[in-house]
C-alpha cells in the first residue's frame, strides 16, 4: 500500500521514538512505505528538523552499505528545566519527610508521567556514550531505571540484597554503607551481566554514596566498567561524598526536621557538560 507523506512521517516518527539509538536502514522504510529511497531521506531530513526544533532528540546518518539512521532522545536543558522545577516543588512539600531526614519519594517513582520525563533528561545526557547495560539497585530506583534503559535501548540489571534460587550462581560482595556505616551486602547473578559491559548505574536517591560504591565494587567482579552514575535526588551536604563523578536531577540542599521544612534546588545535570 503507497502511503501519502503524511502518513510516512507519522508513522515514521513513532517507529523511531519507539526504536531510540536502533539502528534503522534506509531500505526499512523504503520497503515499509513503498517509497524511494530519495524520498525517505527528504522524509527524514523533515523528522531530524522537527526533533532538535522542538529539543527533544535528533537523527544521527551512519553512511555506508550498512549504514542508515539512529533517533537519539537529546532533551535541552532549557526544555528540562520547567520539569526539574516542578519536580523539585513537589519533593519540597513537608509531609515527604522521614525520621532521620529521608524523604518519602515512592508515589514519585510510581507515577509513569514523572519517571518517563525524569528517565528521558537523565538518558540525554548518555545518548552518544556506549552503554551496554543500566544497573539499579533493589527496588526503588527500579522504575526509573527501566525509564532510563528505554532510551537507551539497554537492558536493566538489578543488584539484590540477598540471593533468589530463581537466578542461578551469584556473585555477592560486603560493603559499608557510606551513611550508616554498617556492613551491608549485594548480590547479582552471573547471568545477566557480561564480561567487560559498560555500565550505567541509576538509583533514586544518594547520600554519602555507599550503596554506588558497593555497586561499582560488584562490577569489577565482572570486568566491568562505570560508563556513568545518575541519580534522581542527591543529598548536598554530606561531609564525606564517597562518589565523585555523578549527575543529579535534584539536590536536596537542607532539611529542617523541627520545622518540617525541605529546601530543594536543581542537580548538577545543568552545570554539567
Amino acid at each position: 500500500m503507497k502511503f501519502r507523506r503524511s502518513e510516512r512521517l507519522i508513522d515514521m516518527t513513532n517507529y523511531l521514538l519507539d526504536h531510540p539509538r536502533q539502528l534503522v536502514p534506509l531500505t526499512f522504510f523504503a520497503d515499509r512505505y513503498e517509497s524511494a529511497k530519495s524520498s525517505i531521506s527528504e522524509d527524514l531530513a523533515i523528522v531530524k528538523e522537527t526533533f532538535e526544533q522542538k529539543g527533544f532528540g535528533t537523527l544521527q546518518t551512519v553512511p555506508g552499505a550498512a549504514g542508515g539512521v539512529k533517533f537519539l532522545v537529546q532533551i535541552s536543558k532549557e526544555n528540562a528545566r520547567p520539569f526539574v522545577q516542578e519536580l523539585c516543588e513537589l519533593i519540597a512539600t513537608p509531609d515527604r519527610l522521614l525520621p532521620g531526614g529521608y524523604l518519602y519519594l515512592t508515589d514519585i517513582l510510581g507515577d509513569p508521567q514523572i519517571v518517563q520525563k525524569a528517565g528521558r533528561i537523565i538518558a540525554s545526557a548518555y545518548s552518544e556514550a556506549k552503554i551496554d547495560v543500566i544497573m539499579t539497585v533493589a527496588t526503588k530506583g527500579i522504575p526509573l531505571a527501566y525509564a532510563v534503559a528505554s532510551q537507551l535501548n539497554a537492558p536493566v540489571v538489578i543488584v539484590r540484597r540477598d540471593s533468589k534460587v530463581t537466578e542461578g550462581p551469584t556473585v555477592s560482595i560486603n560493603y559499608v554503607s557510606g551513611s550508616t556505616k554498617r556492613i551491608q551486602t549485594m548480590v547479582l547473578s552471573k547471568r545477566s551481566l557480561t564480561e567487560g559491559s559498560r555500565v550505567l548505574i541509576v538509583d533514586d536517591f544518594m547520600k554519602a554514596g555507599g550503596t554506588v560504591i558497593g555497586m561499582i565494587s560488584l562490577l569489577e567482579e565482572f570486568n566491568a566498567t562505570v560508563a556513568g552514575i545518575a541519580v534522581l535526588v542527591e543529598a548536598e551536604k554530606i561531609e564525606e561524598r564517597l562518589v565523585d563523578n555523578y549527575l543529579s536531577l535534584v539536590q536536596l540542599s537542607d532539611v529542617d526536621l523541627k520545622e518540617k521544612k525541605i529546601n530543594v534546588k536543581e542537580g548538577n545535570y545543568f552545570t554539567l557538560e
